[in-house]
């Protein structure tokens, strides 16, 4: 092997040096004799901590940090969640590996007083917390009677506002959940029927400079096929809407007999409009599908709810 040291770069988030640190002993495992050095650093996302994310308008808030260090020498690849990262990443960075996905969907976590409810069934009034419009609109859709409240900073930190009383319960990733060992606080697995998960949720994205072979041999034995097919779906779907990861769009995606099955999903942020369809094609093609299916939403007016979404969110000069 013609490289001898990976060097990772990564959040310094809890959820995410879990992550980094599961592909690092992944990669010893399967590369004995290569040194692998994690190079952790806070983004811009992790700093900024008391603005809504949609306010921040910065499609790479999680990942630019990380980006910069790889395009001068400083590390060979980042590891991030997919959600996270853009669908269009700078000139000489690739998407060159994508992990076998947890559970992607939402999940419900309630303050014990409410331990006997589920989302369906919360009182009318109850606080929600989200940092995602994706989930936000979805949800006032379904149940205009919940009232809904930013909620930022690490999982820990809104478990413990949670806790306190702050909200009656929380909207937030099963995967994460379950990486960070939380997975007995989930209260309800959400169903897609409800909400739809974000683009590439649960799985994890391993960027590198484009066309470094040396570097792209060893991480591919992390890539897994099936999430890998649908996950390019999904990202296709999501560039051809030209929206970012604080956008109200949704998606699930399936292996079905052979055919790669996608749903997709645009809301208005009040959640009064929502667009939803699905599309079927080949494995061997999962991008085409994505972007046929974006296609089908523009022509319902998909495009017309995310201009007036555009507007509304674009961060004062």
């Amino acid at each position: 092997m013609a490289l001898e040291q990976l060097r990772i770069a990564s959040r310094r988030s809890q959820l995410a040096m879990v992550q980094t640190n599961w592909v690092k002993a992944e990669l010893e495992k399967a590369h004995p004799g290569l040194a692998i050095s994690v190079e952790a650093m806070a983004t811009q996302g992790d700093k900024i901590l008391d603005v809504a994310l949609a306010k921040i308008g910065d499609k790479g808030l999680f990942t630019k940090e990380l980006e910069a260090q790889m395009l001068v020498g400083r590390a060979e690849i980042a590891v991030h969640s997919l959600k996270d990262l853009p669908t269009n990443l700078p000139d000489g960075l690739m998407l060159g590996c994508i992990t076998e996905r947890e559970d992607p969907a939402d999940a419900l976590v309630v303050n014990s007083k409410n331990a006997d409810y589920t989302l369906e069934t919360l009182p009318e009034g109850s606080i929600v917390g989200t940092s995602s419009l994706r989930r936000l609109a979805q949800l006032r859709y379904h149940f205009p009677h919940l009232q809904f409240k930013d909620v930022r900073g690490n999982v820990i930190t809104r478990l413990e506002k949670l806790d306190s009383g702050e909200y009656d319960c929380l909207i937030l990733a099963a995967a994460g959940l379950g990486r960070l060992g939380f997975g007995d606080r989930i209260h309800q697995i959400i169903p897609g029927h409800i909400s739809l998960h974000a683009v590439g949720q649960g799985a994890l994205g391993i960027e590198c400079v484009t066309d470094n072979q040396d570097v792209l041999d060893i991480i591919q034995v992390l890539e897994h096929a099936p999430t890998a097919g649908r996950c390019l779906a999904e990202r296709a779907f999501l560039r051809e809407l030209e929206g970012g990861c604080q956008v109200p769009i949704g998606v699930n995606s399936r292996i079905d007999d052979h055919e790669l099955v996608l749903t997709g999903m645009v809301a208005s942020l009040d959640g009064k409009r929502l667009i939803r369809d699905e599309r079927r094609g080949p494995l061997g093609n999962p991008e085409d599908v994505g972007l046929k299916l974006a296609a089908d939403l523009k022509s319902q007016g998909a495009g017309e709810i995310l201009q007036e979404i555009f507007a509304s969110v674009r961060p004062e000069a």
